[in-house]
């Protein structure tokens, strides 16, 4: 989460002061934000199904 709050703040700061590169960096922190969440989501899906399929072998 503190990826895509940063890269925001970054972006936004970088278009109040015209400034391209600080944009683009807070643009790239913040899709790396995102990235990051997603792939947390797979691997709680990944890890629930793991469950689910455990508990159908034991039974």
């Amino acid at each position: 989460m503190s990826d895509k709050l940063t890269g925001k703040a970054k972006e936004v700061e970088g278009k109040l002061t015209g400034d391209k590169a600080r944009e683009a960096q807070g643009k790239a922190e913040g899709l790396l934000g995102k990235a990051k969440e997603k792939i947390n989501d797979v691997k709680e899906d990944v890890k629930d199904k793991a469950k689910e399929i455990k508990e159908k072998i034991d039974d």
